[in-house]
């Protein structure tokens, strides 16, 4: 057995590379924390056979790979060949993918071991993980909180040692705000950034595969390993900003430290500001006019996109019968099919595709101005399984902070930073303009060395 764990991708690396252990004893430490910590219910599905397949591959030819030996748990969207794969719903119980996923193979080839499948909200519904069909996730930093969802397994699953790395899909936050519910690093990358060939959609203009880890360092590395163009989604482009050599500014908009927003989340947040403007970063107020219509939008294009997306399982060609769907799923596609339909086609998905128009012009505006924006990730720290469960438009309603993103395609980085009075973890996100990701990485990491 291992004495001491690696938390970050260099020290596993350099720790096989020495021989200090060996990565089948990687794989007998996680899948003896997975067993022990079954009652999170983080995990579909232990690849364990799997995962010492490729840890033998892996100590009988040590190379130098990006991801050498490092553990993975994949969110249940992503097609992982040969296991199955849920989307956290009955109907796919029993799928079994023929081929894997672009960021899955690419992680693979980088020397990743894929530990397990983690649980999520049916089909990607949902901001708590109560929504999955196999149960709800639990927060590891508190039993009778949620983790946050869509991506609720993943982060759990880095949050109490599980994995190293996890990856997630953020559509409207389902990356930055279990991160920030459960502590860790949670990177939403620019629409077009990471393919999506291979990961079960949701909402298809708004879903962006993105990843967990122990600190910003981790996530940059598994970025660099799964961003690109691959052949198969011709949204996907190679393109990437610059760091720039002036003097970074970062905006602190006005509109999303408005009424409702949590003392504490907002302390935590200006807290961070204020490390950063130590570090040399310049602040800037800045305002984003259109984020009140965020939500009204949010809930009316993805329902649309996810009413179209749902209509191939049909429990014909593969999955189980859709009445198993759940009333999440329901709700979304009822939702969806309305303001597709003839005579509120113009009034409802029209009218959102020009008012997020608008949105992506307050963040082009702001961003002649600054490099990137730091704002909360979500209204209030995680709360209580069950306290929101029964009244769904007020979880949508706290997507205020998150949707905004993904409307506009850009990037956004979520940041631990501390507790609050209960002990839960509380955060920031950094959001900037596309394909900005290595600015984001910069002044993350400028924060975390603080």
């Amino acid at each position: 057995m291992i004495s001491k764990l690696p938390v970050t991708i260099k020290e596993t690396k350099e720790g096989l590379m020495k021989k200090k252990f060996s990565a089948v004893n990687l794989v007998d430490e996680y899948l003896a924390r997975i067993e022990k910590n079954k009652g999170l219910n983080a995990f579909i599905s232990v690849s364990s056979e799997d995962a010492y397949k490729k840890a033998k591959l892996i100590d009988s030819s040590l190379q130098d790979l990006p991801l050498l030996g490092v553990t993975v748990a994949h969110k249940d969207l992503f097609l992982t060949k040969g296991v199955r794969t849920t989307a956290g719903s009955k109907i796919l119980e029993s799928y079994v993918p023929v081929y894997s996923a672009t960021v899955v193979a690419r992680m693979e080839k980088a020397g990743a071991i894929m530990i397990g499948k983690t649980n999520c909200d049916a089909w990607a519904h949902g901001a708590s993980g109560e929504n999955s069909d196999f149960g709800p996730t639990l927060n590891p930093n508190n039993k009778d909180y949620v983790p946050g969802g869509s991506s609720s397994g993943s982060a759990a699953s880095v949050s109490a040692g599980l994995t190293l790395i996890a990856t997630g899909t953020d559509t409207g936050g389902s990356v930055r705000q279990p991160a920030s519910f459960c502590g860790v690093v949670g990177l939403k990358p620019t629409y077009g950034a990471v393919s999506r060939y291979g990961i079960i959609a949701m909402a298809s203009s708004l879903d962006c595969p993105g990843v967990f880890g122990n600190c910003v360092t981790d996530v940059e590395t598994v970025f660099n390993v799964i961003k690109g163009q691959d052949g198969y989604d011709a949204t996907v482009t190679n393109h990437q900003l610059p760091i720039t050599n002036h003097k970074l500014r970062i905006g602190i908009p006005k509109e999303y430290f408005a009424e409702g927003l949590d003392r504490e989340v907002e302390k935590s947040v200006i807290e961070a500001s204020q490390i950063l403007k130590k570090k040399g970063v310049e602040l800037v107020d800045v305002s984003l006019p259109n984020t009140k219509h965020a939500v009204e939008v949010y809930y009316i294009i993805q329902p649309a996109e996810v009413s179209s997306n749902l209509g191939r399982y049909e429990g014909i060609r593969y999955g189980e019968d859709r009445a198993l769907f759940g009333d999440e799923a329901k709700r979304r596609i009822m939702l969806g099919t309305y303001v597709l339909s003839a005579g509120y086609y113009d009034t409802y998905y029209l009218k959102a595709q020009k008012v997020r128009s608008l949105i992506i012009q307050d963040f082009n505006e702001a961003f002649s101005k600054v490099d990137a924006i730091i704002a909360p990730v979500y209204p209030t720290a995680a709360f209580k399984l069950g306290e929101k469960s029964a009244d769904p438009l007020k979880m949508y309603l706290a997507d205020i902070l998150t949707a905004p993103a993904n409307l506009a395609g850009i990037p956004g980085l979520a940041v631990p930073n501390g507790k609050n009075k209960q002990g839960l973890p509380l955060g920031f996100q950094l959001i900037g303009p596309r394909f900005s990701e290595p600015v984001l990485f910069e002044l993350g990491k400028l924060y975390e060395r603080f």
